[in-house]
């Protein structure tokens, strides 16, 4: 086997920190073609859909792939924006906002990069444009604030694909999860209390997340407790009482049993039980998307006020919010703080390489 290096690789050269933002991913393009290869990418992923490899081929490459991907592509078209998709513009956005905060705080020395787990920029493009640059030492921070396996971990599965086939591995750090984060909490409480300010309160908030199967739960995946441990920890910080807002779990697919409440239905139902305002927030995306500008910006909405609702809104993810960013730099800064701070045994050390080079 081969192990990947660099091109034109000195020993001398300076090392740097990289942070490496990533979130889920994007078409390239909304078109059934460019759909379908997202899709392929991402439902193949034994993280995402754990059904047995031969059964699901089939059904994937039978069924979904040849009705979805059209579908699919006209919903992006109504979200399509003149930079492209949501997901990848607020990305691109938080990635240059966190670059511009951290350099100024900690130097040049500090490499900021984004990646989508599906789709591109790609995570092994990404990485190869790091070790290029001379990242020696990586901080990735999935935005996923709960962990889950399809998430997290599944970004952890395609890092470790990667650095399989490189001659060296940076140092890592891995930031696996942030539900309870306190300046994370603090930047959602703001957010709402800003929407709040503008718009006036609702009858209820709905804290609205992407939902997974419940046999995850039962498997031992911690999402459905850090959910619910967010939402608590929100509430308090708002200053809400128990039947001023409730938690919800959206996106379902298959037939299966998933996480409960479903958000949809909790929307069906809330008219019949004197609720005709709501407001829905969804702690757990990091950037507006497909699935909260048209799932829950649009079809939702369209299912509260059918079933007689009168007042209906959406409060946008954090994005690319000062606030947001503020909170990105606070996770990041005892890593950073701490490997910046060895500046004589990285300096040792690249002596020591060069000296070898001289051998």
């Amino acid at each position: 086997m081969r192990y990947q290096g660099a091109s034109a690789f000195r020993h001398d050269q300076k090392d740097k920190i990289g942070v490496l933002l990533t979130n889920l991913g994007t078409p390239d393009a909304p078109t059934p073609k460019a759909l379908r290869r997202y899709l392929k990418e991402f439902l193949w992923d034994p993280r995402v859909v754990e059904v047995p490899r031969p059964l699901w081929w089939l059904i994937l490459n039978g069924v979904i792939l040849n009705i979805r991907p059209k579908r699919s592509a006209a919903a992006y078209r109504e979200v399509w924006t003149e930079e492209g998709s949501p997901l990848l513009s607020i990305t691109q956005k938080q990635a240059e906002a966190l670059k511009q905060a951290l350099q100024a705080e900690y130097g040049e020395r500090v490499y900021v990069d984004f990646a989508m787990r599906y789709g591109n920029p790609s995570i092994p493009s990404v990485l190869e444009k790091m070790q290029q640059a001379g990242v020696r030492q990586l901080i990735v921070l999935p935005l996923y604030p709960q962990y889950s396996g399809a998430t997290s971990a599944s970004t952890f599965d395609a890092l470790a694909a990667d650095f399989m086939q490189r001659r060296w591995l940076p140092e890592l750090h891995f930031i696996s999860h942030y539900h309870d984060y306190p300046a994370y909490i603090e930047a959602l409480a703001h957010k709402i209390e800003t929407f709040w300010a503008e718009n006036g309160r609702a009858q209820k908030l709905i804290l609205s997340y992407h939902g997974v199967p419940k046999r995850y739960l039962l498997k031992g995946d911690p999402y459905h407790c850090e959910c619910h441990k967010t939402s608590r920890l929100l509430a308090e910080r708002l200053g809400l009482v128990q039947d001023e807002y409730v938690t919800t779990f959206q996106s379902r697919f298959g037939r299966e049993e998933w996480l409960k409440p479903y958000t949809d239905e909790t929307l069906k139902s809330l008219p019949a039980q004197g609720v005709k305002s709501v407001q829905l927030v969804c702690p757990g995306f990091s950037a507006d998307c497909l699935e909260t500008i048209e799932e829950i910006g649009q079809e939702n909405r369209e299912y509260f006020m059918e079933a007689g609702g009168e007042e209906y809104a959406y409060i946008p993810a954090l994005n690319d919010d000062a606030e947001h960013i503020q909170m990105m730099q606070s996770l990041l800064a005892p890593t950073l703080t701490q490997w910046l701070s060895r500046p004589e045994r990285d300096a040792k050390l690249s002596a020591t390489l060069a000296d070898a080079v001289k051998l």
